[in-house]
C-alpha cells in the first residue's frame, strides 16, 4: 500500500483547539525574588498578621517565595488553607520560617525568636520603643540584622502610612469600647453614647488632635455626642477642624479649662502624640478624682506611657480597672481587637513596596533608592542607625545618609 497523503490538516489540528492537548502554564521568573517569612506572633495579645492571602497570591505570581508558619493567620481569621491556595508554603514551626531572608511580622522579636532568626536577615516589625530595653538592640547588632520599624516608615509625601492606618482603626474602635463600658451590663452609668431627642448628649473629651482624635471625633459626631478636643499645639487643632469638616469645640491644654471639661465628661479618650518616645501625661490623679462615678477613660497612648497619671497597662482578657470609681480601659494595641481588618490594612501598605523591592533588586537597594523608606531603618547590619535610640542607650551609631553619599 502506498503512503497516506499528508494534507497538513493533522498538524494544523494539533496546534488548535480541535486537538486535545495539555501544556504547562508559564511560570514567571524573577531574578530578584524575595523570600518572605510570616511567623506566628507569640507576643501577648497580638492577633494580626502582616500579609493577607490575597497579597501572598500576588507576590507568588510575581515570582516571590512566601513561607507562612502554621496557624500564623488563624487569630486574624485567615486560615492556613487560604495561604496554601494562594501559593505560600506552610511550614510547621519557627525554625523553618526564620530561615527566610526577609521576616515580616507585627511585634518586635522576643527572646525566644532570636535563636531562630538568621544572621544578616532583614526584620520588618513594629518598634514599640517604650517596651524595649538595651539588650534587644544589642542582640540585633550581634546578629547583624537590618531592622525596620513600622512607626518610622514614611511614604513618598512624608506621611506615616502604617501609623495612619492603625490610628484610623483605633479612633473608630474607641467609641465602640466607650459605648460598651457605659452600658449597665458592664457596670457603666447606663447611658447611650450619643444623644436622642429630649435627652442631653453624652459628653466626650478627646486629648490630642491627631489621626486617632480625627476618627474618634467623626464617630462621636455621627452619634450625636457633645465633644471637646484638647491639644498642646494650635496648628493640630486647626488641621483637625479642617479634616473633620465641622465646627467643634477645641482648646489648647490649660489646667483649669481641661479640669472643668473632664469633671463633666462621660468619656475621656487619651490620644496624645508621643514626644521623644513617650506620650505626655496631662491628666493628674486629682483631676480624675472629680470625674463622675462610672465614667470611662480610654488611654489609647498607654503603649507610649499613657496620658493619665492613674493609667496602668491592661490586656484584652482583663481590659479594665476602676480608680476613683472611674472605669479605666488601658489596653495597648487596640487594632489587634479587630485583627482581620487591621491585617488587611497592613497588607495593603506592605504589598506595593514589597513588589517594588523585588523589582529594584532587594531590600538593600530599596533602602538606598528611597530616602522615605530609609527613615524606617533603625538598625543596619550590626549598628544602630537611629540617632534617638543610640543616644538613649549610649550605643554606637552610623548615619545611613552618609553611606548613601559614599555609594553615589
Amino acid at each position: 500500500m502506498g503512503q497516506p497523503q499528508v494534507t497538513g490538516f493533522e498538524e494544523l489540528a494539533k496546534q488548535s483547539v480541535l486537538y486535545p492537548q495539555e501544556s504547562l502554564a508559564a511560570v514567571k521568573t524573577n531574578n530578584n525574588a524575595l523570600q518572605i517569612g510570616l511567623p506566628r506572633e507569640i507576643s501577648l495579645q497580638e492577633n494580626r498578621i502582616a500579609l493577607t492571602p490575597d497579597a501572598v497570591s500576588i507576590l507568588v505570581r510575581n515570582g516571590h517565595e512566601v513561607l507562612v508558619e502554621k496557624a500564623a493567620g488563624e487569630d486574624a481569621n485567615y486560615p492556613d488553607h487560604e495561604y496554601s491556595e494562594a501559593g505560600a508554603q506552610i511550614v510547621p514551626g519557627p525554625e523553618e520560617v526564620y530561615k527566610s531572608n526577609l521576616i515580616l511580622k507585627v511585634e518586635p522579636l522576643v527572646e525566644e525568636e532570636f535563636k531562630f532568626v538568621k544572621t544578616g536577615s532583614t526584620v520588618i516589625s513594629a518598634l514599640n520603643l517604650p517596651s524595649l530595653q538595651k539588650p534587644y538592640f544589642e542582640k540585633l547588632n550581634q546578629n547583624k540584622i537590618t531592622a525596620i520599624g513600622y512607626e518610622l516608615i514614611e511614604d513618598q509625601v512624608g506621611g506615616m502610612p502604617i501609623i495612619r492606618a492603625m490610628s484610623e482603626i483605633a479612633g473608630s474602635t474607641v467609641l465602640l469600647i466607650a459605648a460598651e463600658y457605659l452600658s449597665n451590663p458592664n457596670g457603666g452609668r447606663g447611658i447611650i453614647l450619643g444623644g436622642i431627642t429630649g435627652v442631653p448628649p453624652t459628653k466626650v473629651v478627646i486629648l490630642g488632635a491627631g489621626t486617632v482624635a480625627e476618627y474618634a471625633a467623626r464617630a462621636a459626631l455621627g452619634l450625636g455626642a457633645d465633644i471637646k478636643v484638647f491639644d498642646k499645639h494650635i496648628y493640630r487643632l486647626q488641621r483637625l477642624k479642617y479634616a473633620v469638616g465641622q465646627n467643634l469645640y477645641t482648646s489648647i491644654i490649660d489646667s483649669d479649662t481641661l479640669t472643668e471639661a473632664i469633671s463633666r465628661a462621660d468619656v475621656v479618650i487619651g490620644a496624645m502624640r508621643a514626644e521623644e518616645g513617650l506620650s505626655p501625661c496631662v491628666v493628674t490623679d486629682e483631676m480624675i478624682s472629680v470625674m463622675k462615678p462610672s465614667s470611662v477613660i480610654i488611654d489609647v497612648s498607654i503603649d507610649q506611657g499613657g496620658c493619665f497619671e492613674s493609667s496602668r497597662m491592661t490586656t484584652h482578657k482583663d481590659p479594665v480597672f476602676r480608680h476613683h470609681e472611674v472605669v479605666h480601659y488601658c489596653v495597648p494595641n487596640i487594632p489587634s481587637r479587630v485583627s482581620h481588618t487591621a491585617s488587611a490594612a497592613l497588607s495593603n501598605i506592605f504589598l506595593p513596596f514589597l513588589l517594588q523591592t523585588g523589582t529594584i533588586g532587594g531590600i538593600e537597594e530599596m533602602i538606598y533608592a528611597n530616602r522615605w523608606f530609609m527613615k524606617g531603618v533603625y538598625s543596619h547590619k550590626g549598628t544602630l542607625t537611629n540617632a534617638f535610640i543610640a543616644r538613649k542607650y549610649h550605643m554606637r551609631y552610623k548615619d545611613l545618609t552618609l553611606l548613601l553619599a559614599a555609594r553615589m
